[in-house]
C-alpha cells in the first residue's frame, strides 16, 4: 500500500467515524430542538468542514487508486500533503468536532439551563450531565498561573475539570499543579469576559458534594 493510500485509509477510519456520529446526531436531535438551539450546537455549525474533508478523502482515494501504477514508478505523496494542508487550515474545527463526537450533549434533546456550547472552551467536552442539576466538563490544554496566598509563590496548574451546578447557579474548577500532582484545589469558578476569577469554598458540605460528584465521574 502506498503512503498516500495508507494515510487516506487511516483518516477515513478516524474522521469518517466522527462524521457519521455527528451526522446521526443532527438527524436525531433536529426534530426536537428549536432552530435557535440547534444552531448553538458547535458540531452543527462546523459539520460541513468535515463533510468536505470526507469528500476530499474519497476523491483522493479514487484518483490514487487509478494512478497507483505510475505512483509505483515515480513515488510521491501529493495527496497526503494536500489533505494535511486542509486539516491545518481548519485545525480548530477538527479538534472541536472530535470533542463534540464524544460529548454528552451530542444526542441530547433537552432545552436545558446549562451553559451548553455557548460556554464551551476550545478542546473541551461535557463528560457527564444529569440534565437537571450537574454537568462536568473535561478540558485539554487549559492551564492557569495562580499565586499561593500563604507563601506568595506563583505556580502553574492544569485544569482537570469544571463543574456547573444549575440549581445553585454556581461553577467550580478543579486544578492540579503541573509539577506536583498532590497539589490540587477545588475552587469557585467565575468565568469573565477579559479574565476569570476564583474563590475558596468555605462550606464543608458543599465542598464534599463537589468531591463526591467528581469521584462519581472517575476524575
Amino acid at each position: 500500500m502506498s503512503r498516500d493510500l495508507e494515510f487516506i485509509k487511516q483518516d477515513k477510519d478516524r474522521w469518517g467515524k466522527v462524521y457519521i456520529d455527528i451526522s446521526y446526531a443532527v438527524d436525531n436531535v433536529a426534530p426536537f430542538l428549536s432552530e435557535k438551539t440547534l444552531k448553538i450546537r458547535k458540531y452543527y455549525s462546523k459539520k460541513d468542514v468535515l463533510k468536505k474533508y470526507i469528500n476530499l478523502l474519497e476523491s483522493a482515494e479514487s484518483e490514487n487508486t487509478k494512478s497507483s501504477f505510475l505512483k509505483g514508478l515515480f513515488g510521491g505523496n501529493k495527496y497526503e500533503t494536500l489533505l494535511t494542508s486542509y486539516k491545518r487550515d481548519y485545525s480548530e474545527d477538527f479538534d472541536q468536532l472530535e470533542k463534540c463526537s464524544k460529548c454528552a450533549c451530542l444526542n441530547c434533546i433537552k432545552e436545558c439551563n446549562f451553559n451548553t456550547c455557548l460556554g464551551c472552551r476550545r478542546n473541551s467536552l461535557i463528560k457527564k450531565c444529569d440534565h437537571e442539576k450537574i454537568n462536568i466538563t473535561y478540558h485539554d490544554n487549559f492551564t492557569l498561573e495562580l499565586t499561593n496566598n500563604n507563601n506568595g509563590r506563583a505556580s502553574k496548574y492544569k485544569v482537570l475539570a469544571t463543574l456547573q451546578d444549575c440549581e445553585l447557579q454556581r461553577q467550580y474548577i478543579i486544578i492540579e499543579n503541573l509539577f506536583d500532582n498532590n497539589d490540587k484545589f477545588i475552587l469557585y469558578y467565575y468565568p469573565g469576559i477579559s479574565e476569570d476569577s476564583y474563590g475558596e469554598i468555605t462550606d464543608s458540605k458543599e465542598f464534599d458534594f463537589v468531591v463526591e460528584t467528581l469521584e462519581s465521574a472517575n476524575l
